[in-house]
């Protein structure tokens, strides 16, 4: 099955090692690594510190292609920031929390686990077995989110059309406010120029 995982370790010079580990041994009997990206958090910043890609997948296929990077790109933006936000209030309030982690988005359970400071492994695999990448992080201090990679390759389409017309809205809500300060300030400069002439005309009158 393919799946996106995203690994998250509670020790960041482990999170490193993993990595390496993984990007110089991508394939073995049990799985197939297209994708994976070594990311940290810092403060609502997600950034990318490595990424690779094994050779195996096509730059025209969009599942594999571009899943990881739209993946963290979302993570990293407003819309991400926002479902993490909105996760973690509730998940402080739920009294099932693996239930809250198993109904979420990857978006909303990477967003609302993955601290300031942390790092997170981001992997495209197909996975021969469920669960056939864990013992590679068996190690590690981890936390392991795992999501069909069709499901996540929807919710990042699904957000990246969320983010564009949620700036298509700012963008209009500006333009209008700047519509609406050029008018009072037209109004301003009419009323000015009325005032003008209107003096103009009473000192005539006076002479």
């Amino acid at each position: 099955m393919e799946n996106v995982l995203t690994v998250l370790f509670h020790v960041e010079s482990e999170g490193y090692q993993a990595y390496m580990e993984i990007k110089k041994q991508p394939i073995m009997p049990q799985y197939t690594v297209l994708q994976g990206a070594l990311v940290k958090k810092s403060g609502n910043t997600i950034s990318t510190i490595d990424s690779f890609t094994s050779g195996v997948d096509s730059s025209d296929d969009a599942l594999t292609g571009g899943l990881i990077g739209g993946l963290i790109g979302i993570l990293g933006g407003p819309l991400g920031i926002l479902l993490g936000g909105m996760t973690g209030h509730l998940i402080g309030s739920a009294k099932d929390v693996d239930d809250v982690d198993r109904n979420n988005t990857m978006l909303e359970a990477v967003g609302s686990k993955l601290a300031d400071g942390e790092v997170a492994v981001l992997l495209l695999a197909q996975e021969e077995t469920d669960h056939a990448l864990d013992s590679r992080f068996d190690k590690f201090q981890t936390t392991i989110l795992r999501r069909d990679a069709a499901l996540v390759q929807d919710e990042v389409e699904e957000a990246e059309r969320v983010e564009k017309e949620l700036a298509d809205e700012a963008r209009r809500k500006m333009h209008a406010e700047r519509s609406a300060e050029r008018k009072q300030k037209m109004e301003a400069e009419r009323a000015k120029l009325k005032a003008n002439f209107e003096a103009l005309k009473t000192k005539f009158k006076k002479s």
